[in-house]
């Protein structure tokens, strides 16, 4: 039997402009209504509202759109204070109050929870939030110089395009990063290849900023030393290969962070992974150790444990720490750290914990407490092998409600009940809400 490829049709909506009532919003804080038998998915609408919105995918079952333009507005809607918003895809939630985006965000997880686990009422905990301007460390600046114009930009994509939009200060950045803008406006006009700057990701580490200048092609020592001349305050690195850094200036400091409440201080490179606002990664070390209430009798695992953000917090307490870690490059790391804040009851080990972990010095049964902070997957491949280890306490970190609440049911089925859960506001007036959870047996 011959089939024939039959080419799939490209739906005759995509673009239109419809008219939609909005019912309800998920847990991003999308809009939720119905259009033509189908679910109606609206980013940037509220529930109560009438909107115009263009379809931007169209699916058997349901649309996804985009407000165009609001008829009857709900009241929680406010004026976005950012100008840029319209147009920049870095923030989704500006139309709505700090406040009240958060208590949306947690609603529509406590949602997306219940649905997927079979649970009542969910013992939520208060709420962790900080400052909703300049707490942002950590950003990738776009760069992009069209040569048949000779015109540059400097900025962040549009909302579902790969299109940059162009920035001239950003709300949400600590105020240490704004000069970025007028810095790359300033400097790249003047390489003899302008378009060999693809972005710049800026970090400030604690009062000093860092600054990664991606480039496809080699630039001089004088084109170096332009970027240098514009900022010196600054640290400015190299990036001609992905991970690849050179430093463009001598004797510069490597890049730290603290964590004040625990006295410690952590370096990591340029590269690494932080957590991109300052204020709530402390709070929820903190309140890590709150939790669980570590001490001198516990032996505690930690899962995708990166530089050792909670490992030596935890082992500051315990009787030992084991973290794990996928990559190579961040177990070094948080073997440094723990030497250089003197925690000698530490230990790390690179494994990928989606694949089976066999026999391994870190994988046997004699830890009371487990921590894991994994990345947006979750931890599907690790859960069945994490509970064989039977602690009486499971701490979950979590940046995807979704992945968290499919982990969570493992849990659950493996005999442990959840006793407390926190949303943690990591990035205002965004879609995204962290969680950590504390589960026993």
């Amino acid at each position: 039997m011959v089939t024939l490829y039959k080419p799939k049709q490209k739906s005759q909506h995509l673009g239109q402009q419809v008219k939609l009532q909005v019912e309800s919003t998920d847990y991003e804080v999308n809009g939720i209504g119905r259009w033509q038998q189908k679910i109606a998915f609206v980013s940037g609408a509220l529930a109560g509202e009438q909107v115009l919105a263009k379809v931007t995918e169209d699916k058997t079952h349901f649309i996804k759109a985009r407000v165009e333009r609001v008829l009857k507005a709900s009241p929680l809607r406010v004026t976005p204070f950012c100008p840029h918003y319209q147009l920049c895809g870095g923030c989704q939630l500006q139309h709505v109050a700090s406040a009240e985006q958060a208590q949306l965000k947690q609603q529509g997880v406590d949602e997306l929870i219940r649905h997927q686990t079979g649970l009542g009422e969910l013992p939520w905990q208060p709420l962790l939030t900080g400052p909703d301007q300049g707490y942002r460390r950590k950003a990738r600046i776009g760069v992009w110089f069209d040569r048949k114009r000779k015109q540059l930009t400097v900025g962040f994509r549009e909302s579902a395009s790969k299109t940059l939009t162009p920035i001239n200060t950003c709300a949400v950045l600590q105020p240490q990063l704004q000069p970025i803008f007028a810095v790359l406006q300033q400097v790249v006009p003047q390489l003899s290849e302008p378009s060999a700057i693809t972005h710049v990701e800026v970090i400030a580490a604690e009062q000093q900023v860092f600054l990664i200048v991606r480039h496809t092609k080699p630039l001089t020592t004088a084109e170096q030393q332009l970027f240098v001349t514009a900022w010196p305050e600054a640290v400015w690195l190299g990036e001609a290969e992905a991970g690849q850094l050179t430093n463009w200036q001598p004797n510069a400091p490597s890049p730290r962070y603290r964590l004040s409440e625990q006295g410690l201080e952590l370096a990591f490179a340029a590269t690494d992974f932080i957590q991109v606002n300052p204020q709530l990664n402390q709070q929820m070390v903190s309140l890590a150790l709150q939790w669980l209430q570590p001490h001198a009798e516990d032996n505690i695992l930690d899962l995708y444990a990166g530089m050792g953000n909670f490992s030596l917090a935890l082992a500051q307490r315990a009787k030992l720490v084991h973290g794990v870690e996928g990559l190579a490059t961040m177990v070094q790391q948080a073997t440094a750290n723990a030497q250089l804040n003197g925690i000698t009851n530490a230990q790390f080990w690179q494994a990928d914990l989606h694949l089976a972990w066999g026999k391994t010095d870190w994988n046997n049964p004699i830890y009371q407490k487990i921590v894991l902070d994994p990345a947006r997957a979750g931890a599907e491949g690790a859960m069945p092998q994490l509970v064989k280890l039977k602690p009486a306490q499971i701490l979950y970190i979590s940046c995807n409600a979704a992945t968290f609440a499919r982990d969570a049911k493992v849990l659950l089925q493996s005999g442990y009940q959840l006793q407390n859960i926190a949303g943690i506001d990591m990035f205002p007036h965004t879609s995204h809400l962290e969680l950590m959870a504390l589960f026993s047996r």
